[in-house]
């Protein structure tokens, strides 16, 4: 029998953070419920996923299925394939979590575990075929994959420009950033940037020249066309509804870039509620850094179920 059979979790969303939370809940026979959508995950369209012990190299849906296959062992776990609409607050239950089909689950506690939505331009002719491929977000994820050639960034803030050559050393030898003309403290990052073997090229990127996803050269507005093979580029981001519906309703502290706040425990600012992964973490949006979000809040929410409260 599970041992606290009482204090059920909800964990809304089935990537490497709730997933590794499931398996952690699971292995204290914790009763969970996986919410998992079922569109199409933020990185289904990368060939793999790299810097995971054990799973370097696998596809997306070699990972996930995983993950699930090891899941099925455990009998405190449920996956419920459907949207999560909305999460609030239920007196004597803890919460109300509402699908996008009208059906609702009780939990004590949740765990949000989304990620997040990359906003990609639009007037970037190329850049889907591109992105997950040669445009990237990530080096860690996919910089050994795209390490020789060269290599362009785009920037928004002088810092990134100015050290570009350097971050991104690593992998490639000839490494140019690009920013708008009207970027604060152009001068020095372009100073910066040659002093450490690369440049501050200004521009807007129209469009990229590739062959099948594998980019050739970038194109300015203004016909500029600059040979590389790499593109950093982060888009704007922001959070899934579900979980932008929450931070909302419920009043969460959220950053200037909205992302959720959360303790060293991955608890929100509403005690039970928990957030993990790339939705509460600007700067380490990783599967390694989200399946060790993941695991800290398991071991959180473990522990309020031992101790009768909400949070440790």
């Amino acid at each position: 029998m599970p041992s606290h059979p009482d204090h059920t979790t909800v964990i809304v969303g089935a990537g490497p953070a709730g997933l590794t939370a499931a398996l952690a809940l699971a292995r204290f026979r914790h009763p969970v419920t996986v919410v998992d959508s079922p569109r199409a995950p933020r990185n289904s369209v990368a060939a793999s996923v790299h810097g995971h012990l054990g799973m370097d190299g696998v596809t997306p849906a070699e990972f996930r299925a995983r993950a699930w296959r090891e899941l099925s062992r455990y009998a405190t776990v449920a996956r419920l394939e459907a949207e999560a609409d909305s999460v609030v607050p239920s007196p004597g239950e803890g919460f109300r979590v509402a699908m996008g089909n009208g059906e609702t689950i009780g939990a004590r506690t949740v765990l949000l575990a989304t990620g997040i939505v990359d906003v990609h331009p639009t007037d970037v002719d190329g850049f889907a075929e591109c992105w997950g491929r040669s445009v990237i977000h990530c080096p860690s994820c996919l910089g050994e994959e795209n390490a020789g050639g060269r290599w362009a960034t785009v920037a928004d803030n002088a810092q990134l420009a100015g050290l570009s050559p350097v971050a991104f050393r690593a992998w490639s030898e000839d490494t140019i950033a690009i920013c708008e003309e009207s970027m604060p403290g152009l001068e020095s990052a372009r100073a910066t940037a040659r002093s450490n073997g690369g440049d501050v090229v200004t521009g807007t990127v129209r469009r990229l020249h590739h062959h099948q996803g594998v980019l050739r050269a970038i194109e300015l507005t203004d016909g500029r066309v600059l040979e590389r093979e790499t593109l950093v580029w982060t888009p704007r981001q922001r959070q899934q509804p579900v979980v932008r519906r929450a931070a909302e309703e419920l009043k969460l502290t959220v950053d200037d870039a909205g992302f959720i706040g959360v303790d060293a425990f991955q608890c929100t600012s509403v005690p039970g509620l928990y957030a993990a992964g790339d939705l509460a973490s600007r700067w380490n949006q990783s599967v390694t850094g989200s399946t060790a979000a993941g695991a800290v809040a398991a071991d959180a929410i473990h522990a309020s179920a031992l101790l009768g409260a909400v949070r440790p």
